[in-house]
Protein backbone atom coordinates (compact mmCIF):
# COMPACT_ATOMS: atom_id res chain seq x y z
CA UNK A 1 0.00 0.00 0.00
CA UNK A 2 0.96 3.69 -0.26
CA UNK A 3 2.35 4.99 2.86
CA UNK A 4 1.63 9.02 2.76
CA UNK A 5 3.64 11.24 6.02
CA UNK A 6 4.61 14.94 6.39
CA UNK A 7 8.26 16.45 6.72
CA UNK A 8 9.96 19.26 7.34
CA UNK A 9 12.15 20.46 4.56
CA UNK A 10 14.61 23.46 4.39
CA UNK A 11 14.32 25.62 1.76
CA UNK A 12 17.63 25.90 -0.41
CA UNK A 13 17.28 29.90 -1.23
CA UNK A 14 16.03 31.22 1.82
CA UNK A 15 16.21 28.18 4.69
CA UNK A 16 12.94 28.46 5.90
CA UNK A 17 11.92 24.93 6.85
CA UNK A 18 8.06 24.55 5.49
CA UNK A 19 6.03 21.17 6.24
CA UNK A 20 6.11 18.98 3.57
CA UNK A 21 3.85 15.97 1.86
CA UNK A 22 6.48 12.88 1.60
CA UNK A 23 5.55 9.73 -0.09
CA UNK A 24 7.20 6.72 1.79
CA UNK A 25 6.19 3.85 -0.52
CA UNK A 26 4.07 4.51 -3.49
CA UNK A 27 1.74 1.32 -4.86
CA UNK A 28 0.32 3.00 -8.59
CA UNK A 29 -2.83 0.45 -8.72
CA UNK A 30 -4.00 1.88 -5.09
CA UNK A 31 -2.97 5.76 -6.01
CA UNK A 32 -2.71 6.33 -10.29
CA UNK A 33 -3.19 9.85 -9.81
CA UNK A 34 0.13 9.83 -8.50
CA UNK A 35 1.64 8.44 -11.58
CA UNK A 36 1.49 10.88 -14.18
CA UNK A 37 3.53 13.14 -11.26
CA UNK A 38 5.57 10.61 -11.06
CA UNK A 39 6.78 10.08 -14.81
CA UNK A 40 7.48 14.48 -14.91
CA UNK A 41 9.17 14.50 -11.68
CA UNK A 42 6.31 16.89 -10.33
CA UNK A 43 5.83 14.86 -7.08
CA UNK A 44 8.88 15.70 -5.64
CA UNK A 45 9.00 18.97 -6.46
CA UNK A 46 7.52 21.49 -3.30
CA UNK A 47 7.31 25.46 -4.07
CA UNK A 48 8.78 27.59 -0.52
CA UNK A 49 5.37 29.53 0.98
CA UNK A 50 7.77 32.50 2.09
CA UNK A 51 10.46 33.16 -0.85
CA UNK A 52 8.41 30.81 -3.89
CA UNK A 53 11.64 29.11 -4.60
CA UNK A 54 10.99 25.42 -5.60
CA UNK A 55 12.63 23.17 -4.06
CA UNK A 56 13.75 19.36 -4.97
CA UNK A 57 12.68 17.37 -1.85
CA UNK A 58 15.55 14.18 -1.58
CA UNK A 59 13.74 11.07 0.60
CA UNK A 60 13.81 7.57 0.33
CA UNK A 61 10.44 6.02 -1.51
CA UNK A 62 9.37 2.44 -2.70
CA UNK A 63 7.90 2.37 -6.06
CA UNK A 64 5.72 -0.52 -6.29
CA UNK A 65 4.08 -1.50 -9.88
CA UNK A 66 1.91 -4.99 -9.33
CA UNK A 67 0.85 -5.11 -12.37
CA UNK A 68 4.24 -4.99 -14.18
CA UNK A 69 5.77 -6.80 -10.97
CA UNK A 70 7.97 -3.91 -10.39
CA UNK A 71 9.57 -2.44 -7.40
CA UNK A 72 11.88 0.27 -7.52
CA UNK A 73 13.94 1.48 -4.25
CA UNK A 74 14.74 5.63 -4.54
CA UNK A 75 17.56 5.62 -1.82
CA UNK A 76 19.34 9.09 -2.23
CA UNK A 77 21.91 7.84 0.25
CA UNK A 78 22.56 4.39 -1.26
CA UNK A 79 22.51 2.90 1.39
CA UNK A 80 19.95 -0.47 1.94
CA UNK A 81 19.76 -2.47 5.30
CA UNK A 82 20.02 -5.92 5.26
CA UNK A 83 16.69 -6.12 7.16
CA UNK A 84 14.99 -3.72 5.05
CA UNK A 85 16.42 -6.13 2.17
CA UNK A 86 15.32 -9.11 3.17
CA UNK A 87 12.19 -7.98 4.81
CA UNK A 88 11.09 -6.94 1.10
CA UNK A 89 13.14 -10.20 -0.67
CA UNK A 90 10.66 -12.50 1.46
CA UNK A 91 7.21 -10.17 0.04
CA UNK A 92 8.32 -10.48 -3.15
CA UNK A 93 8.93 -14.17 -3.12
CA UNK A 94 5.55 -14.39 -2.19
CA UNK A 95 4.01 -12.93 -4.92
CA UNK A 96 6.12 -14.36 -7.82
CA UNK A 97 8.96 -12.94 -9.85
CA UNK A 98 9.71 -9.30 -9.20
CA UNK A 99 12.12 -6.97 -11.06
CA UNK A 100 13.99 -5.26 -7.88
CA UNK A 101 15.46 -2.19 -8.49
CA UNK A 102 17.63 0.31 -6.42
CA UNK A 103 18.36 4.35 -7.59
CA UNK A 104 20.15 6.91 -6.20
CA UNK A 105 17.81 10.28 -7.49
CA UNK A 106 14.79 11.35 -9.08
CA UNK A 107 16.12 11.32 -12.44
CA UNK A 108 16.82 7.90 -12.35
CA UNK A 109 13.53 6.68 -10.72
CA UNK A 110 11.77 8.70 -13.71
CA UNK A 111 13.74 7.13 -16.17
CA UNK A 112 13.11 3.19 -15.38
CA UNK A 113 9.53 4.02 -14.61
CA UNK A 114 9.33 5.42 -18.28
CA UNK A 115 11.66 2.01 -19.54
CA UNK A 116 9.21 -0.46 -17.57
CA UNK A 117 5.89 1.30 -19.00
CA UNK A 118 7.54 0.94 -22.14
CA UNK A 119 7.65 -2.69 -22.22
CA UNK A 120 11.82 -2.35 -22.48
CA UNK A 121 14.16 -4.38 -20.36
CA UNK A 122 16.44 -2.10 -18.36
CA UNK A 123 19.50 -4.33 -18.67
CA UNK A 124 19.30 -3.91 -22.34
CA UNK A 125 18.80 -0.28 -22.30
CA UNK A 126 21.48 0.37 -20.23
CA UNK A 127 23.94 -1.55 -22.74
CA UNK A 128 22.17 0.36 -25.87
CA UNK A 129 23.71 3.58 -24.19
CA UNK A 130 27.06 1.98 -23.62
CA UNK A 131 27.05 0.57 -27.60
CA UNK A 132 25.81 3.82 -28.81
CA UNK A 133 28.58 6.26 -26.45
CA UNK A 134 31.14 3.65 -27.93
CA UNK A 135 30.31 4.09 -31.22
CA UNK A 136 30.37 8.18 -30.73
CA UNK A 137 33.10 8.01 -28.99
CA UNK A 138 34.89 6.08 -32.13
CA UNK A 139 33.62 8.63 -34.66
CA UNK A 140 34.66 11.87 -32.73
CA UNK A 141 37.59 11.51 -30.68
CA UNK A 142 38.22 14.73 -30.02
CA UNK A 143 35.03 14.82 -28.13
CA UNK A 144 35.37 11.42 -26.37
CA UNK A 145 35.88 12.64 -23.06
CA UNK A 146 32.67 14.78 -23.26
CA UNK A 147 30.42 11.98 -24.94
CA UNK A 148 31.55 9.19 -22.34
CA UNK A 149 30.71 11.78 -19.28
CA UNK A 150 27.47 12.67 -20.56
CA UNK A 151 24.50 11.42 -18.89
CA UNK A 152 22.09 9.71 -21.44
CA UNK A 153 18.58 8.85 -20.51
CA UNK A 154 15.75 6.90 -22.51
CA UNK A 155 12.93 9.20 -23.49
CA UNK A 156 10.83 7.36 -24.83
CA UNK A 157 10.09 4.88 -28.29
CA UNK A 158 9.19 5.93 -31.44
CA UNK A 159 8.32 4.95 -35.14
CA UNK A 160 10.71 6.20 -37.90
CA UNK A 161 9.84 5.72 -41.61
CA UNK A 162 8.45 2.11 -40.82
CA UNK A 163 11.11 1.07 -38.26
CA UNK A 164 11.11 1.24 -34.05
CA UNK A 165 13.35 3.40 -32.47
CA UNK A 166 14.65 4.26 -29.01
CA UNK A 167 14.44 8.11 -28.43
CA UNK A 168 17.58 8.75 -25.74
CA UNK A 169 18.36 12.36 -24.76
CA UNK A 170 21.27 14.38 -23.01
CA UNK A 171 22.66 17.69 -22.12
CA UNK A 172 25.26 19.40 -24.67
CA UNK A 173 26.29 22.58 -23.23
CA UNK A 174 22.91 24.52 -22.16
CA UNK A 175 20.95 22.22 -24.80
CA UNK A 176 19.26 18.67 -24.33
CA UNK A 177 20.20 16.68 -27.46
CA UNK A 178 18.19 13.73 -28.97
CA UNK A 179 19.54 10.88 -30.51
CA UNK A 180 17.84 7.84 -32.50
CA UNK A 181 19.13 4.71 -31.51
CA UNK A 182 17.41 1.71 -33.89
CA UNK A 183 15.53 -1.24 -32.10
CA UNK A 184 18.11 -3.69 -33.78
CA UNK A 185 20.92 -2.58 -31.25
CA UNK A 186 18.22 -2.70 -28.48
CA UNK A 187 17.45 -6.46 -29.42
CA UNK A 188 21.04 -7.49 -30.06
CA UNK A 189 21.71 -6.60 -26.35
CA UNK A 190 18.59 -8.76 -24.94
CA UNK A 191 20.66 -11.25 -27.13
CA UNK A 192 23.83 -10.81 -25.52
CA UNK A 193 21.89 -11.08 -21.86
CA UNK A 194 20.00 -14.38 -23.11
CA UNK A 195 23.81 -15.85 -23.90
CA UNK A 196 24.38 -14.44 -20.51
CA UNK A 197 22.10 -16.01 -17.97
CA UNK A 198 24.94 -15.19 -15.16
CA UNK A 199 24.65 -11.49 -15.61
CA UNK A 200 20.77 -11.06 -14.70
CA UNK A 201 20.11 -9.53 -11.44
CA UNK A 202 18.69 -12.19 -8.32
CA UNK A 203 15.04 -11.51 -7.93
CA UNK A 204 15.15 -10.87 -4.29
CA UNK A 205 17.87 -8.79 -4.37
CA UNK A 206 17.50 -4.53 -4.94
CA UNK A 207 20.25 -3.67 -7.80
CA UNK A 208 21.50 -0.53 -9.25
CA UNK A 209 21.50 -1.47 -13.35
CA UNK A 210 23.11 1.67 -14.96
CA UNK A 211 25.90 2.66 -17.34
CA UNK A 212 27.89 1.63 -13.54
CA UNK A 213 26.98 -1.71 -13.95
CA UNK A 214 27.64 -2.04 -17.49
CA UNK A 215 30.66 -0.87 -16.93
CA UNK A 216 31.68 -4.10 -14.31
CA UNK A 217 30.31 -6.35 -17.21
CA UNK A 218 33.14 -4.97 -19.74
CA UNK A 219 36.11 -5.75 -17.18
Amino acid sequence: MSIIAEALAPCCKCGEKSRITVYKSINISENPELKEKLRNGSLFIWECPHCHQANLAKYETLYHDPEKKVMIWLMPSGELSETQMQAIANHTRAMGDYRLRMVGDVGALMEKILVFDGNLDDMAVEMCKYVTKMEMMSKNRSMADSIAAAPFHFHRTEDRDGSKVLVFIYPSGDQMMRLDVGFNVYEDSLGIISRNPDIIPSSDTFMKIDQDWVMSLMK
